[in-house]
């Protein structure tokens, strides 16, 4: 009985320590990561990558919400620190290039047109859905410090259906 107890408490331990420091899940609530991300779509969060490294452009991170400390955001990476982001007339430029978006709907125009340079140990973020008003991101609180981005999702594990597996 003692082995069977010790044996239990010591997976316990660890599941707990690989949710605190190594992989996390991630549940999709709402529309600002759609078409990529559907609500109630589950994830994998890889939690340990920016403790080694740092977000990249196009990377699918998970956040502390910048104006709700409560809640959590799942955002796209578009610039990282010294990149100059531009949004003009509808397209995303990233140190005067324009961004290569296949992972938005049609044609869907990128509204609030600005400039920023993404200072040091920050990210900007965009949601994918580009519809005004579906995603609160970058162009609505501005720029994100990396200490802020509390992982990669990169796995979606539900819904069993054609967008089962890894996260582009």
């Amino acid at each position: 009985m003692f082995e069977w107890i010790k044996s239990i408490a010591l997976a316990i331990v660890i599941a707990i320590i690989i949710k605190t420091f190594i992989f996390d899940t991630t549940y999709v609530l709402g529309y600002s990561m759609y078409p990529t991300l559907h609500e109630k779509d589950r994830l994998f969060t890889n939690k340990i990558i920016y403790l080694i490294g740092e977000p990249k452009k196009g990377d699918i991170v998970v956040l502390e919400a910048p104006d709700d400390p409560d809640k959590d955001y799942i955002k796209r990476v578009i610039g990282t620190e010294g990149d100059l982001v531009e949004i003009k007339e509808g397209i995303v430029y990233v140190n005067g290039n324009p961004v290569k978006e296949n992972y938005i709907e049609g044609d869907i125009y990128t509204h609030n047109d600005l400039k920023i340079k993404v200072p040091e140990e920050e990210v900007f973020l965009l949601g994918d859905n580009r519809v005004e008003g579906a995603s609160k991101d970058s162009r609505y609180f501005g720029t994100v410090g990396i200490d802020s981005v509390n992982g990669k999702a990169f796995f979606r594990y539900f819904p069993f259906n054609d967008r089962f597996g890894m996260l582009k």
